[in-house]
C-alpha cells in the first residue's frame, strides 16, 4: 500500500506511523526523520535545513522533493511505503503524483486532525534527553525528576522547534501551506479523515477502518 498521512505538527503522525509500519510491512519514510538526521551531521543539507526548521518554516520543495524520489526508488518500496509528512505543500502532492506515474497512485491519504489548543499543548510540552533522546512531555509523560532523563540522567531541553512561537508559526504555516491538500486529495477519492483527539490505541483502530484493516 503506498500512503500518505496528513495532518498538523503535534497531530500524532509519527506515533501512528510507527504502528502502521508494522502491521502493513512497508517502509515509514519521514522527511522531518530525515532532516535532522542531516543537521545532527552538519551535513550542507543539513546546514540549510536547520535554518528553515527552526523558524517553523518549510523546507524548499525542490530539496523536499529529490530526496523523496530518491527513497521511494529503492528497493524496499517496491511493495509500497508510508509518508509522513510529505506532501505539505499542492506543489509537493502534484510532483508526488508525477513520480507514481504508471505506479497506480496513491492508496490513501489519512488525515489526522486534532483542535488547535490541543495541538498547542502537546507540542509546547515536549522535552527530549540531549544523551539518549528519549521524549518526554510535562503533562501526559513528566519525568520523575525536573529536567532529567529518567533512563539515562541526561539534560532534558525544548527543542527550538517546540517553543510557543515557533508552535503558533508552524501552525500557521501549516494552515495556509497544507490544508489545501485536503481538498486536493477529497477531489481525487482517497481522503479520508480520522479523530487524532483520542486515546493511541482508538486513533489505531480508527486508521484500521480507514484503510480496511480490522485491528481491533
Amino acid at each position: 500500500m503506498k500512503i500518505v498521512l496528513l495532518g498538523p505538527p503535534g497531530a500524532g503522525k509519527g506515533t501512528q506511523a510507527d504502528v502502521l509500519v508494522k502491521k502493513l510491512f512497508v517502509p515509514h519514510i519521514s522527511t522531518g526523520d530525515m532532516f535532522r538526521a542531516a543537521i545532527s551531521s552538519g551535513t550542507p543539507l543539513g546546514v540549510e535545513a536547520k535554518g528553515y526548521m527552526d523558524k517553523g518554516q518549510l523546507v524548499p520543495d525542490e530539496v523536499t522533493v529529490g530526496i523523496i524520489a530518491d527513497r521511494i526508488a529503492q528497493p524496499d518500496c517496491r511493495e509500497g511505503f508510508l509518508l509522513d509528512g510529505f506532501p505539505r505543500t499542492l506543489a509537493q502532492a502534484e510532483a508526488l503524483d508525477k513520480l507514481l506515474a504508471g505506479l497506480g497512485g496513491l492508496d490513501a491519504v489519512i488525515n489526522i486532525s486534532v483542535p488547535l489548543d490541543k495541538l498547542i499543548v502537546r507540542l509546547t510540552g515536549r522535552r527530549m534527553c540531549r544523551d539518549c533522546g528519549n521524549i518526554y512531555h510535562l503533562l501526559y509523560n513528566a519525568p520523575e525528576k525536573e529536567d532529567v532523563c529518567d533512563s539515562c540522567g541526561g539534560q532534558l531541553y525544548q527543542r527550538a522547534d517546540d517553543c510557543e512561537e515557533t508552535v503558533k508559526n508552524r501552525l500557521d504555516v501549516y494552515e495556509k501551506q497544507t490544508a489545501p491538500l485536503i481538498e486536493y486529495y477529497t477531489r481525487q477519492g482517497v481522503l479520508k479523515t480520522i479523530n487524532g483527539d483520542q486515546q493511541i490505541n482508538a486513533v489505531l483502530a480508527e486508521l484500521g477502518d480507514a484503510l480496511g484493516q480490522h485491528w481491533g
